[in-house]
């Protein structure tokens, strides 16, 4: 019979010519070849029982014509997800979420996901949008960095079955895994390491008050503040700068009061760099502290105290996490009782000290 391991195909002759290269179909590619389709798609499954004689032609014939598997519609076709996870982000302009993205592909690409990178522009509004984008287009899970404390449409996702994994801020409402930064711990030891070298007056440059890491970098700032029996002056916090002109702007106000914070303590890279700027400025020797390292934070050329962490382990953890429930990649070796929460430990670096 065709196809069998002892005969080869009939119709063995002159491979046929097809479409053009790119765009042939599985039929194209049994026509070339002179084979049934049934044949060519058990020849591209990798089936054993082929002739070799007609693996051969088949093969050769899917390369002359630049044939591609539709890899979606046949994982789909075997009750498999997409191969595809969505990772959803606020500021793509931030190296961190580069970090982030280099982390999560580290872990996934090896399984054969492919990472789907989406910026929301910290506005709610086009998370929502881009979290139902995914969930249609059918993507294996979500790893999102949300905007904010309204996560219902990230709830609404996992209740439909796709799993969902929080990076950088908790879940609200709903129960998923998520890995974060020990934010309050960071900025309580940065702000007590400038209250150590003698600073009374520092000021605070942070993110809107709807992010969660801002908020929590707040409150270790306070509590350090108040661990050393110090008021926390709100006239030295500015909060929701989102991009380095926001927060020179934000600096330059702090720098230009009667009585000036002589240190400042940042809650982001953002913000450290737009505090930088306006210390240059304006010529200022205000000590600087921020959360988050950054590439060069070592060539500004002045004292910097950094809060540090592993932005590309916190991208393999969620990873991690979300392959636990990927539909081709079940638990190992059992699934947790409940939702994992994850933290990231910090450390303080000096730079230009």
């Amino acid at each position: 019979m065709p196809g069998t391991p002892h005969e080869p195909e009939s119709g063995a002759g002159a491979p046929r010519s097809g479409r053009p290269s790119g765009k042939a179909t599985l039929r194209d590619v049994a026509e070339r070849a002179g084979v049934s389709a049934m044949t060519a798609s058990r020849v591209l499954r990798d089936d054993p029982r082929v002739h070799p004689a007609t693996r051969d032609r088949v093969r050769a014939a899917a390369a002359a014509l630049g044939y591609r598997p539709n890899e979606l519609a046949r994982r789909l076709r075997l009750g498999r997800g997409t191969g595809l996870v969505g990772l959803v982000v606020t500021n793509l302009a931030n190296p961190f979420y580069s970090r982030l993205a280099l982390g999560v592909d580290s872990v996934l690409a090896p399984d054969g996901l492919k990472t789907v990178i989406g910026n929301t522009g910290q506005d709610l509004d086009a998370e929502r949008d881009l979290v139902a984008d995914l969930v249609a287009r059918r993507v294996d899970g979500i790893i999102a960095v949300p905007v904010g404390n309204d996560q219902r449409h990230l709830a609404a996702a996992a209740a439909e079955g796709v799993p969902v994994v929080l990076a950088s801020r908790p879940p609200e409402g709903f129960a998923a895994d998520c890995v974060l930064v020990d934010d309050f711990g960071g900025a309580r030891d940065a702000t007590a390491r400038l209250i150590a070298r003698g600073h009374r007056r520092i000021g605070f440059l942070g993110s809107p008050p709807t992010v969660y890491t801002g908020t929590e970098r707040l409150r270790g700032y306070r509590s350090a503040l108040a661990e050393a029996g110090l008021p926390a002056d709100e006239r030295y916090v500015r909060q929701g700068q989102t991009q380095p002109h926001q927060a020179e702007r934000a600096a330059t106000e702090l720098l230009g009061l009667p009585d000036p914070p002589t240190a400042l303590f940042c809650s982001n890279n953002r913000n450290t760099i737009g505090a930088f700027r306006a210390l240059r400025a304006t010529r200022s020797a205000t000590a600087l502290a921020g959360f988050d390292d950054f590439e060069l934070a070592d060539a500004l050329g002045l004292p910097l105290t950094l809060v540090t962490y592993d932005s590309d382990e916190l991208g393999r953890a969620a990873g991690r996490l979300l392959r636990n429930h990927t539909r081709d990649h079940p638990p190992e070796p059992t699934p947790p009782p409940s939702p994992q929460r994850l933290v990231l430990t910090t450390e303080l670096v000096e730079y230009g000290a």
